[in-house]
């Protein structure tokens, strides 16, 4: 004779006891992490989202009454929906597209080379600033990538930050030294993009 199905009942009392297991691990868990610091977190990978997550705790930072920097290596030449909406908040972000557009877009090796180094002395300035909580380095991997900033002091600046100071670096090719350094890396994965599909850049989405 076949087992009975367990009634509405008993799956809720079974579910309800599993939760508390959970609930009980999960609690021993975080009791044991009891300290705080400034985080070294690096967004990389061949996905999308890069930007846009180190953009999200931007928001979130603005939730909490935070003040932020952000500097962009590469994005200056466009208009971008971000910037609008940060340039809401000027008394908790500083927003700055201080790139020249893509390498392929500029030809200038010259030039990206002097636009990489203002923007790196305004990150390493923001650092610096005992009022700003976090700073963004927007696409300072792609820098990073075609030796336009020596890697050694850019880690060199990161890993000395003060105790309490958050930064996040973004782009694709995040050197591996750097994602040694960071205390949090996410690798974003593309599996599917609708460029492949002959679908252009669109606001809201891309920029």
């Amino acid at each position: 004779m076949p087992e009975a199905s367990p009634s509405s009942e008993e799956q809720d009392a079974r579910h309800a006891a599993k939760m508390r297991k959970k609930q009980a691990a999960r609690d021993t868990i975080l009791a044991s992490k009891t300290r705080e610091q400034g985080l070294l977190i690096v967004h990389t990978g061949k996905g999308k989202g890069k930007t846009s997550a180190a953009l999200g705790m931007v928001v979130r930072a603005i939730g909490h009454g935070m003040k932020v920097g952000v500097v962009q290596f590469v994005k200056g030449a466009m208009h971008t929906g971000e910037k609008a909406v940060f340039e809401a908040f000027p008394q908790q972000v500083t927003f700055q597209p201080m790139g020249q557009g893509f390498t392929w877009n500029t030809q200038d090796r010259s030039a990206d080379i002097a636009a990489a180094r203002t923007a790196w002395e305004e990150v390493k300035r923001l650092i610096a600033d005992p009022d700003i909580a976090m700073v963004v380095a927007d696409e300072l991997n792609i820098v990073l990538r075609y030796d336009y900033l020596p890697l050694d002091e850019v880690l060199a600046v990161l890993t000395a930050r003060p105790e309490m100071k958050h930064v996040i670096v973004t782009g694709r090719n995040a050197p591996e030294a750097l994602i040694e350094a960071a205390d949090l890396v996410t690798e974003m994965t593309l599996v599917k993009h609708p460029f492949r599909a002959g679908v252009k850049a669109q606001p809201g989405i891309e920029f």
